[in-house]
């Protein structure tokens, strides 16, 4: 039998994702966000969390979703890829469920041609798209804030 899956739930708009908890570090308040020279346009900036400068990326914008501005109400997921931490802008993170593995439906079966979702799981209340954060980024998008971050470190003093 297969163990049950821990996913955080989060919300966007009027929809509901999720990031598989082994991925995630924390949920904080929103914060200001800097901006540098020749981030992909995917990245709206970078923050700074236990000394560690982590890029903000545009979870909405890679759903097609409106752009809001930051408002004080919203957080940032601090989560890990299998490369480097990131901070994504959410209206709220939900909680955490725990579903049978056997219940989550593959996103390429369901929708072929889907990098960004892994999976989906229908809860009682509503569906829910699990998100693939190791292919948030693209190639290029990856190289270009790989380049745009060593550009900040060798600014510092």
């Amino acid at each position: 039998m297969d163990m049950p899956v821990k996913l955080l739930v989060f919300e966007l708009e009027e929809g509901r994702y999720a990031l598989n908890l082994n991925q995630v570090l924390r949920v904080v308040n929103a914060a200001d966000v800097t901006m540098l020279p020749e981030l992909p346009g995917i990245v709206l900036g970078v923050i700074e969390i236990d000394r560690q400068v982590v890029p903000v990326l545009n979870i909405r914008g890679r759903f097609g979703l409106k752009e809001p501005a930051i408002s004080l109400s919203d957080h940032f997921i601090i989560a890990r890829t299998s490369t480097r931490s990131v901070a994504l802008i959410v209206d709220g993170a939900v909680g955490v469920i725990e579903v049978p593995a056997q219940d989550i439906l593959r996103a390429k079966g369901v929708v072929p041609g889907v990098r960004r979702i892994s999976g989906i799981v229908q809860l009682e209340d509503g569906m829910v798209l699990i998100h693939d954060l190791d292919h948030f980024l693209s190639l290029d998008e990856e190289n270009q804030l790989e380049v745009a971050l060593k550009g900040e470190h060798c600014h510092e003093t």
